[in-house]
């Protein structure tokens, strides 16, 4: 009887051994199927300003393009509000899930020194997907100014202290700061005049009531298509397709002088690795499209593409770089 029962307890055994085997090898598949399957519904792409602007036109281009190497819709969304915090806001207390995303521009790094306070933190609420276009800022004066070139607006700004008023799209805002580095570099004064779109300082511009902006290409195309405005010089590395006959302000003698108007993809933080790194594939196939990349370049912005890791580390480089422009030229918000 022994015997027996210790027969009987050895099956038993036996068996729950193989159904949680069983089970553990189900649950493994059933898991990487989920894995495989994302994403298995439309993904939402917040597009956290007004449309019009740079962050529309790329995120809506960038939108279609990820649909092919996704197997799924990509939905763009405006979502404005408080210089782009109100829709990365929503996306950093979003679903880890991948299935909302937000494309920002350096305000994100920005808003966290400007901002009294935000109402997440870039560094552990949101994780880099990647840094997905690079844009250069381009500098226009106007008309009446005789000014021709950055030597020119310089030699101008120093003989004329206190008569040079300059535009942006707002307080922070990578134009507003860009003119901010060029007073502190250049060592000329000048008032920083604010508006609420780049695109409302070109009647002021044309009239000569502020004398020159930083600002971004779509913004100034059509007004120097026909010369309403003076473009001098753009803000990049390299010469600019759009602009190929302007130096860049490097060229002019302000070595290290480089602003750039990156767009970056982010997810919430917590989003699966694997779910990141499918997002970030997919990117890279869309920017390696000619066809996106000749949409771009209608608005001056170039194709980029980062690794999730690369892209982090660029985006804590530029908070860097931006919070020493701010303490430095003691800007703060009206």
């Amino acid at each position: 009887m022994k015997a027996n029962g210790e027969s009987v307890s050895t099956t038993l055994a036996c068996s729950v051994m193989l159904a949680v085997s069983f089970l553990a090898v189900a649950c493994a598949s059933v898991g990487g199927a989920w894995a495989q399957a994302y994403p298995a519904k439309p993904i939402r792409l917040v597009l956290p300003y007004s449309p019009g602007g740079i962050i529309d036109y790329v995120g809506r281009t960038l939108a279609q393009n990820l649909a092919g190497p996704l197997g799924q819709q990509v939905i763009a969304e405006n979502r404005p509000g408080a210089g782009g915090i109100t829709g990365t806001d929503a996306v950093a207390r979003s679903a880890p899930d991948g299935y909302t995303i937000v494309l920002m521009d350096p305000a994100i790094v920005i808003n966290p020194t400007l901002q009294p306070s935000m109402p997440y933190d870039l560094f552990k609420q949101l994780t880099t997907v990647s840094v997905v276009s690079s844009s250069p800022l381009v500098v226009v004066v106007a008309p009446e100014l005789p000014v021709k070139s950055m030597d020119d607006l310089v030699r101008y700004g120093k003989a004329n202290p206190g008569k040079l008023n300059f535009a942006s799209a707002g307080i922070g805002t990578t134009p507003n700061l860009a003119g901010e580095l060029l007073k502190l570099r250049a060592g000329i004064d000048a008032t920083h005049i604010p508006y609420k779109s780049i695109g409302q300082s070109y009647p002021d511009l044309m009239s000569n009531k502020v004398q020159f902006a930083f600002s971004s290409i779509a913004g100034a195309l059509p007004f120097t298509m026909d010369n309403r405005v003076r473009a001098i010089a753009t803000t990049g590395d390299t010469r600019n397709p759009v602009y190929p006959d302007l130096p860049t302000i490097v060229e002019t003698g302000l070595a290290g002088f480089e602003v750039d108007l990156w767009l970056g993809v982010f997810a919430p933080a917590g989003t699966p690795p694997d779910v990141v790194a499918r997002l970030n594939a997919a990117i890279t196939i869309a920017l390696k499209d000619p066809e996106l990349g000749k949409a771009f370049a209608k608005v001056g912005a170039m194709p980029r593409g980062t690794s999730s890791n690369d892209g982090a580390a660029f985006v804590r480089a530029e908070h860097a770089k931006w919070k020493k422009v701010i303490e430095d030229a003691k800007i703060k918000l009206d």
